[in-house]
């Protein structure tokens, strides 16, 4: 994968000296994502707009499921890339997934909400990831802007559909054939 992490350092110590796994990672306390054995925290916790928009997608696309069984939307939960590669994603729509510990295939849709801690990792580290796994759409949320960025695989590369804020977005390449409202999931925070 093409990152370069050197760009973390904790200390003297450089990230890129260390290669935890996800046996390291499912023993530490804490939130944390793990990135080509490099862990990365992710406090403090989700301002309340960050996890309110989440709540919102969330309820936008599990309004769609009620004839689609098979896929179901989770929050914060672990997608275990590779044993060195553990993300955590804000939103994601997932079908056929059956192992009960963490996502072991790619989503079909991710969102991710930016903060300023997260931004850098969330528009290139895991864009890559998300990207060279197949994963069909991938989001991005600004909450301050209240636009989301919406990226559609095509063959290998992703390719922006557009910046999306009052309008809606049919995801065409799901299983369950589904869309989110933005005007409707950023109604709230309009003044």
């Amino acid at each position: 994968m093409m990152r370069n992490l050197g760009a973390y350092k904790m200390g003297v110590l450089k990230l890129e000296d260390l290669n935890y796994t996800y046996d390291d990672y499912k023993n530490w306390e804490g939130d944390w994502e793990l990135i080509d054995g490099v862990p990365l925290a992710m406090s403090p916790a989700p301002m309340r707009k960050h996890q309110s928009l989440a709540s919102s997608i969330i309820t936008e696309l599990n309004n769609q499921l009620d004839e689609c069984l098979s896929c179901e939307v989770l929050g914060e939960v672990d997608y275990k890339v590779s044993e060195d590669t553990i993300l955590r994603p804000d939103v994601v729509l997932t079908c056929g997934e059956t192992n009960e510990s963490y996502l072991t295939k790619a989503p079909e849709i991710i969102v991710e909400i930016i903060s300023k801690s997260t931004a850098k990792r969330d528009e290139h580290y895991k864009f890559d990831i998300y990207e060279a796994q197949k994963v069909h759409y991938y989001i991005i949320v600004y909450p301050d802007d209240l636009i989301a960025k919406v990226y559609k695989l095509d063959g290998k590369t992703y390719d922006k559909q557009g910046d999306f804020s009052e309008e809606s977005y049919e995801f065409t390449q799901t299983q369950c054939g589904i869309k989110i409202d933005f005007k409707r999931v950023f109604k709230r925070f309009r003044k």
